[in-house]
């Protein structure tokens, strides 16, 4: 395991560590834009999510026949990462199918996750490939938190806007898992003031998706513009009254309620062919 690589560029800074190549600071002119893991909130702060999005029914995942124990949102966030490449704008932390890995998730697959600074903006991407000879089935998602209030947003509202002006369906998980219910929307012409007794229910999760880009933020003040390539899905998550916001980009979700419990069933589950890869992506843009 390495030590954590800092990245620069004009007035931005990043700080991604090995251990589940998670963003460990983001920085705009000096101001902490992520969360930074109180433990007594949570100590997460930018996890992985592979080869599952959300827990694993009764803490065991299927894949036909096979069946294992294993995590909420997967390994990946729990793995050490060897660093694959650096540079003054860029890092690649990569992880591969190991004998350890191969206990719970029976497939050869390297999971690489590139973290650039470029043009004033953050940008993430995870590629997935099946390196080895059967099909992968797997999930992907990301689960960054960010400051909120922002730097500069003390004491003002704040909210996130679609930029399609959508007003997407809500779902809440049931026993953590994804009910077929849906609930109206918490969006009004693709507005949503955040308040923090919205997360008493846990996420708030969009399974129809939110649309390719969103604003999180103060109107007419400090906020973040996102944009997401290959990630249909949407979630927004705190534990309810902490300092932070999670933006969370998802191809996959949980295990649908009444359903199946094999992880290809999931709703957005992939299978890659052998030798195929796929990728997936966000960007940041911060506003102070």
């Amino acid at each position: 395991m390495t030590d954590p690589v800092t990245l620069a560029q004009d007035d931005l800074t990043l700080t991604v560590a090995t251990l589940g190549a998670e963003m460990q600071s983001f920085t705009k002119s000096g101001q902490e834009l992520l969360w930074q893991g109180d433990p007594a909130w949570w100590s997460g702060r930018a996890p992985i999510l592979f080869p599952i999005v959300g827990p694993a029914p009764e803490g065991r995942i299927r894949i036909g026949e096979f069946e294992a124990e294993m995590g909420q949102h997967g390994f990946a966030r729990r793995s050490a990462f060897l660093l694959d490449a650096l540079d003054a704008g860029s890092c690649r932390h990569v992880l591969t199918d190991s004998a350890a890995s191969r206990t719970q998730f029976p497939f050869g697959f390297a999971l690489a996750i590139t973290h650039a600074l470029e043009g004033g903006r953050l940008e993430v991407t995870a590629e997935v490939h099946n390196t080895g000879d059967t099909p992968l089935p797997f999930c992907l998602g990301f689960h960054p938190a960010f400051a909120w209030p922002l730097p500069g947003g003390e004491g003002q509202p704040h909210g996130v806007t679609l930029a399609d002006g959508s007003e997407p369906a809500l779902a809440r998980l049931e026993g953590g898992r994804l009910p077929a219910t849906r609930l109206p929307s918490p969006f009004t012409g693709g507005r949503l003031r955040l308040a923090h007794a919205q997360f008493e229910q846990d996420a708030m999760i969009f399974p129809d998706g939110a649309g390719a880009a969103l604003a999180y933020g103060v109107e007419n003040g400090p906020r973040l513009d996102f944009t997401f390539d290959n990630l249909p899905f949407l979630a927004l998550w705190q534990k309810p009254g902490a300092p932070y916001l999670c933006v969370e980009p998802w191809h996959g979700m949980h295990a649908p309620a009444g359903g199946t419990s094999q992880l290809a069933d999931r709703p957005g589950a992939l299978c890659l062919a052998p030798g195929d890869r796929a990728s997936f992506g966000y960007t940041v843009t911060p506003h102070l």
